[in-house]
């Protein structure tokens, strides 16, 4: 038996080049407090459900420090329900301009259809939030044939719980037969913890945060030690693939076909790179 689904992440990579729209808004929720947070550190988390991302960049040492210089105590539990009613208004007022299909997507899912292959979807977004981007996405071409949020779900990632989740509303079994695509290191370990193979895309991504003009004026050779890096960091967290871009996803596809006719299964395999 062949790939049978798909399962892609929203922002970075199949809508939001470069996955743009949290990370500002992460920057300013923490810089209307007075602590400075750096694109970079924002970027850290990504792919986690909201709440728990802001969770995660408080306990950061330099917000940690900046916070107990400014409050006299470290964030607490309080702290993060604050900042994240701050970052919620905030995010809806740009949604809209950040559900973009990145360049491949939508012939990438037409190509995948056209061979039986189901096309499912996780996110770190939460479902109202992905109401927005859902739709706006699907004015622009671009409409999975599913989609779970983590709100929906006992966790997000890095659990399992909305590939699964994809997996029988999308009547896939056993998980062998399902392909992880994101950008983030949360991506690969939500598809490693699920028993699917896990894909890991270069450019567009949170991990590269660049846009694509940015990335086709960079000079090739810093660009090539960028990507290399990012790669290499994937591979570290246990990437089956690694990719240059969505488009290229179909030789991998071929691959796992060949490996799921050998016998062989993401649990088996060792990290490999294809692109």
């Amino acid at each position: 038996m062949t790939v049978q689904g798909v399962i892609l992440d929203w922002a970075g990579t199949a809508v939001d080049y470069g996955c743009f729209a949290p990370v500002a808004v992460f920057v300013e929720v923490f810089a209307k407090r007075g602590i400075t947070l750096t694109a970079e550190e924002a970027r850290g988390p990504m792919g986690m459900l909201k709440r728990d991302h802001l969770r995660e960049l408080c306990r950061l040492d330099s917000v940690a420090k900046q916070w107990k210089a400014a409050f006299g105590r470290t964030p607490e539990e309080a702290d993060v329900d604050s900042l994240y009613s701050d970052f919620e208004l905030m995010l809806f007022g740009i949604l809209k301009q950040y559900a973009t299909p990145i360049p491949g997507v939508i012939e990438l899912v037409a190509r995948l259809r056209s061979q039986g292959i189901k096309v499912g979807s996780t996110t770190g977004y939460t479902t109202e939030m992905m109401e927005i981007v859902a739709a706006e996405a699907k004015k622009q071409g671009y409409a999975p044939d599913g989609l779970v949020t983590p709100d929906e779900m006992p966790a997000g990632r890095p659990y399992p719980w909305m590939i699964y989740e994809n997996a029988i509303r999308l009547g896939i079994y056993p998980m062998k037969h399902i392909v992880k695509v994101g950008d983030t290191i949360s991506d690969i370990r939500e598809g490693l913890n699920a028993g699917t193979w896990t894909v890991s895309i270069l450019k567009g991504s949170s991990e590269l945060g660049m846009t694509e003009a940015e990335v086709n004026a960079c000079d090739p050779a810093v660009l090539q030690r960028k990507l290399e890096e990012i790669g290499r960091r994937y591979r570290s967290e246990g990437a089956h693939y690694v990719i240059d871009s969505i488009g290229a996803l179909d030789p991998v596809i071929a691959d796992i076909n060949r490996r799921l006719a050998a016998g062989e299964s993401p649990c088996s395999m060792a990290a490999a790179t294809k692109g």
